[in-house]
């Protein structure tokens, strides 16, 4: 089952979508990885969805990846004694550590480390920048006295958000630590943090995975954009997190940031995820808005790495047909004429390394031979993410010896993860590649393929060699 497309589809799992066999429904639609949102799901739930997910990858015998996206910091208001309030623009608003149920006045803000961290002149935004506010005075350390920037409607527990400060807390609550432990006894392949402001959030959860799962780093903040190389550097993936983004930051300013992070990614050979309302109008509709779709397109014109399906497929209506559309839009995008050269001038240079150099004359090579596919023996993942990287327009075909690995390659743009076993030498690698292009649908007797590996066989990091092989009309190679 291989898929007409380059770009790869993550979807969320969700109330209508845990059924196991609407699971397998969303990966024959087009899904090749699925989101656990651990901010709604509980630890039991998590492994018998893992479980579900691990059934369906035997039945359809495909690699499929699965995310475990960590909630993080929560920061919301108190309570208020008469219900909601009214804030009005220019009104005086305090927030404060008082328990005492609030009014249109103040109300409680229960967590020390925000009061303390803001400064006269940052904004306070509430229930997802509906309630914008202005510190004009720090009376203690304890007290917030605001002015109201844009008015409106604050009631319990509403959402706050503080795109002005550098907070001094960690990407991990006491939560986020217990669900990291039972997402990685579920084995699942990535694992997604929320709230990064720094690289520390990252070794912090590096630190606990010790590479049993990949790390994708949410950039939702202003503080990880001002940051983001050193982010990605430490990350092994990237979650452009538009929705948390775009209250964080102007709105106008999030499709350029989506870029930006985007070509940062690819220049660092690191995989990107586009996120967040991207067929928002098929939680309700069969069909999305043609905004909806442009948005889809321009992230595969964009030669982003997978696009993501949030509430579409979690608690929509329509969960196989968002899929379903959303494969079709990405096919449709990497066939227009124009897709391409776009494609191509979006290219980075390669870093000055064997591998690197091997990986780009590979593409090379391709291009000018026309050739079938580009077969990548890889252990660490490495040797698949430098052809990725390259985007060349031969497909590629990613062969590992570990099933926890090809999984986790499932969300690399372009690859075509098959789990074999290691070659024995030069000759077994080239018939190797041959065969498995041949049964994957790929190649045909009398064309030609690259195939992509390192000596010695089965040494991480190792790539050094690159061959051209005819297949042979048996389906074997000869070099």
């Amino acid at each position: 089952m291989k898929r007409n497309r380059r770009v790869k589809i993550l979807a969320t799992l969700g109330p209508a979508s845990s059924d196991p066999a609407v699971i397998e429904q969303l990966f024959r639609a087009g899904a090749d990885l699925f989101r656990i949102n651990m901010s709604h799901t509980s630890h039991e739930r998590l492994f018998s969805l893992v479980a579900d997910i691990r059934a369906i990858e035997g039945r359809v015998g495909r690699p499929i990846g699965i995310l475990a996206d960590l909630q993080g910091p929560k920061l919301r208001l108190g309570t208020f004694a008469a219900g909601p309030s009214e804030l009005a623009n220019g009104a005086t608003f305090v927030l404060d550590g008082d328990p005492t149920p609030g009014d249109g006045n103040r109300v409680f803000l229960p967590h020390p480390e925000i009061l303390t961290a803001v400064e006269v002149g940052h904004h306070l935004l509430i229930d997802d920048g509906k309630v914008k506010l202005r510190c004009i005075a720090k009376p203690d350390p304890m007290t917030i006295v605001t002015t109201v920037v844009v008015g409106g409607r604050v009631s319990d527990r509403k959402g706050v958000s503080l795109p002005d400060t550098d907070l001094p807390i960690g990407a991990l609550t006491e939560k986020d630590r217990a669900d990291l432990d039972a997402a990685l006894a579920a084995e699942v392949d990535w694992i997604a943090l929320s709230f990064v402001q720094r690289p520390d959030d990252i070794a912090e959860v590096r630190k606990i995975a010790k590479n049993r799962a990949g790390i994708m780093a949410k950039i939702e903040k202003p503080q990880a954009i001002e940051r983001l190389a050193e982010i990605i550097e430490l990350s092994d993936a990237i979650m452009v997190a538009r929705g948390d983004l775009g209250v964080e930051m102007p709105l106008e300013r999030v499709p350029s940031l989506q870029k930006q992070i985007s070509r940062a990614c690819r220049k660092f050979g690191k995989p990107v995820v586009v996120a967040t309302q991207m067929l928002e109008s098929m939680i309700t509709s069969p069909v999305p808005t043609r905004a909806e779709v442009s948005d889809v397109a321009i992230a595969v014109y964009e030669s982003s790495d997978a696009i993501m399906l949030s509430a579409e497929s979690a608690a929509g209506k329509y969960p196989v047909e968002a899929v379903a559309m959303m494969n079709s839009i990405a096919e449709a995008t990497e066939h227009d004429p124009t897709w391409r050269p776009i494609v191509a001038a979006q290219r980075s240079e390669p870093e000055a390394t064997g591998a690197d150099a091997i990986a780009a004359a590979a593409r090379q090579i391709g291009e000018t031979l026309a050739v079938a596919a580009i077969v990548c023996l890889t252990q660490s993942g490495s040797t698949g993410l430098r052809a990725a990287r390259e985007r060349p327009f031969s497909p590629i075909i990613a062969l590992t010896a570990s099933p926890p690995m090809a999984r986790r390659l499932a969300l690399v743009w372009g690859l075509h993860c098959v789990v074999a076993e290691d070659a024995r030498d030069v000759d077994d690698m080239v018939d190797r590649g041959c065969r498995i292009a041949h049964a994957e649908g790929y190649a045909r007797p009398g064309q030609r393929i690259i195939v992509v590996g390192g000596v010695p066989f089965g040494t991480p990091g190792s790539t050094n060699m690159l061959r051209i092989a005819f297949v042979g009309a048996d389906g074997t190679g000869s070099a």
